[in-house]
């Protein structure tokens, strides 16, 4: 729901406990800014009224969530407990409604706000997703074609993916401009997984792909740091003779185009691709040589 950010978690037994340096920063002048405007906290009664009553509502939604999503609790256990939950909060946020025309307009302007950025970023996520399977090739058919007719050079060009199918669009852009292949070409996807480690000699799992082509998943643990050149230097399945010094990164990056396209409206197509530039980049999350790194662009249409 949320762009690629630096986060830190401080917990190795809760995934869900972490710090957020840059969501931090903006809470701060979030705050100085309300202590400016609403200036006492007399002034603040009507805000905070709303802001509580709301969170309480919002925690009776998200407990419904558990109890069918996670605790799979029968239907018959679980309406009259969330009705009893529903009818309370419900009736504190009701009798606080009066005082949103003397500031309790703020939190729930506040909520839209964020609202309309994570919705925005999931639903633009996908439709992006979407655009680029349309336009995707199995990589069979790829290396069918390709990897007997193009020129080979010699190294290794890793290209990254978030999927773990199809063809990457900047291997597709490389081929075509560039009109060569390395002699090595490892697809890399990167999965953060549930738990706080992962084996390190458990991480990679490769796959032959034949003609040279190797798809290959990293696998992480949410309090690690996912150094994709450390991680490389011990899969020695991808050839005897990989070489650090000879491989190239390859990245793709997105210029979203806002159309009339079913999916979003236009105002929140261009917040989307807004966000998108603004998000921190492969090289600096994975940890790649930045003189080893060559990114490609490609044009979607959203």
């Amino acid at each position: 729901f949320i762009p690629r950010l630096r986060i830190e978690h401080t917990s190795a037994a809760t995934a869900g406990q972490i710090y957020i340096p840059l969501v931090n920063g903006a809470l701060m002048v979030m705050v100085i800014l309300l202590v400016l405007f609403f200036r006492t906290s007399s002034n603040l009664t009507s805000a905070y009224g709303i802001a509580v009553t709301g969170a309480m509502l919002i925690d009776t939604c998200l407990l419904g969530v558990v109890l069918f999503r996670l605790w799979n609790w029968p239907k018959i256990a679980a309406i009259p407990l969330l009705a009893i939950f529903f009818l309370v909060d419900g009736a504190y946020l009701a009798a606080n409604l009066t005082k949103v025309p003397d500031g309790g307009w703020f939190p729930l302007l506040i909520g839209l706000i964020i609202f309309t950025f994570l919705t925005t970023w999931s639903k633009g996520r996908q439709l992006m997703i979407d655009r680029m399977r349309e336009a995707a090739m199995p990589i069979k058919v790829f290396i069918g074609s390709a990897a007997n007719s193009a020129s080979r050079v010699p190294g290794t060009a890793v290209f990254m993916t978030s999927t773990s199918d199809g063809v990457p669009h900047a291997l597709l852009h490389n081929l075509k401009h560039n009109k060569v292949l390395h002699e090595r070409v490892i697809l890399l996807t990167v999965k953060i997984v549930g738990q706080p480690y992962w084996p390190a000699h458990d991480r990679a799992v490769r796959d032959e792909l034949g003609d040279g082509f190797h798809r290959l998943i990293l696998r992480y643990g949410f309090m690690e740091d996912a150094d994709v050149p450390a991680a490389l230097r011990q899969v020695h399945s991808c050839g005897a003779d990989f070489k650090m010094m000879d491989t190239s990164f390859f990245l793709s990056r997105q210029t979203l185009l806002a159309s009339d396209k079913p999916g979003m409206m236009l105002w929140r197509e261009k917040l989307f691709a807004w966000m998108l530039r603004n998000a921190e980049s492969a090289m600096e999350f994975f940890r790649l040589p930045t003189n080893r790194v060559v990114e490609l662009g490609s044009q979607i249409e959203i």
